[in-house]
């Protein structure tokens, strides 16, 4: 088989993989503190195709064949979603940098998105601030928050912005995306470290919304279709050129 079949293929798969990141990002662009993913690509091994067995070419007169093309890498965009005025008095967004800290099946994990409840717990109803969820919010030394609460009045939220925890870390573009739209570190991102206050502020009764630029998305989404049906074509041509080269065979 042919080299421009496989370069042909590998094109196909890597231009699926990018409209695959662009429409999940489309379709989270109404969620609350969401940040897209920017695809990256990188050319695949070139080879040489000086066949001339009775002089050897100069390097800078070489014919050098690619193989393709493939996704390199998934980028985190962490820009600044811009924020929305919800009214509820559990809702928190961050202004700059920094992420919540909150703790899910005994593990901590961040986030953005400040969409908080209140989970009642046992026989003195405890109430703890928790994500929507039910993932507990921690301050800024990893103790989940306690929040005065008593049934049928209204819950007391003066001072509850100052005592959630805002972390930071030296590159938050190399966190590790979770299943649940939070971010767990990684030796690229950095240990979480709490956050100078100079650098963020937390509005109340806010949520961040996502930080997509859908006019981008879309603008993606005709690129990579083209990529992928020029990509199409190539297999398609290989294909033909490898039939009739059989046929001349016979």
């Amino acid at each position: 088989m042919n080299t421009a079949f496989y370069t042909g293929a590998s094109g196909l798969r890597a231009h699926q993989y990018a409209i695959d990141i662009t429409s999940h990002n489309l379709v989270n662009s109404n969620t609350y503190g969401y940040k897209a993913t920017k695809s990256e690509f990188r050319d695949l091994l070139y080879s040489n195709m000086d066949v001339n067995i009775n002089r050897e070419l100069p390097d800078d007169e070489k014919i050098h064949a690619g193989h393709g093309v493939m996704l390199s890498n998934q980028d985190l965009l962490f820009t600044q979603g811009n924020l929305y005025n919800s009214g509820y008095e559990l809702d928190f967004a961050i202004a700059g940098e920094g992420l919540f800290a909150i703790e899910r099946n005994g593990q901590v994990e961040y986030t953005r998105n400040g969409s908080f409840d209140l989970s009642i717990e046992g026989e003195n109803e405890d109430a703890y601030l928790v994500t929507a969820d039910g993932a507990y919010v921690l301050d800024r030394n990893y103790e989940r928050i306690r929040v005065p609460y008593e049934e049928g009045k209204n819950i007391e939220t003066e001072g509850l912005d100052r005592r959630i925890g805002v972390f930071n870390f030296a590159n938050s573009y190399g966190l590790y995306r979770t299943n649940y739209q939070s971010f767990l570190p990684t030796d690229i991102s950095g240990e979480a470290e709490i956050a100078d206050p100079g650098v963020y502020e937390i509005y109340e009764k806010s949520l961040e919304r996502s930080n997509v630029d859908i006019a981008k998305e879309f603008a993606d989404v005709i690129v990579s279709q083209k990529a992928y049906q020029f990509s199409a074509r190539v297999v398609t041509t290989a294909d033909e050129i490898e039939q009739i080269t059989n046929t001349l065979r016979k």
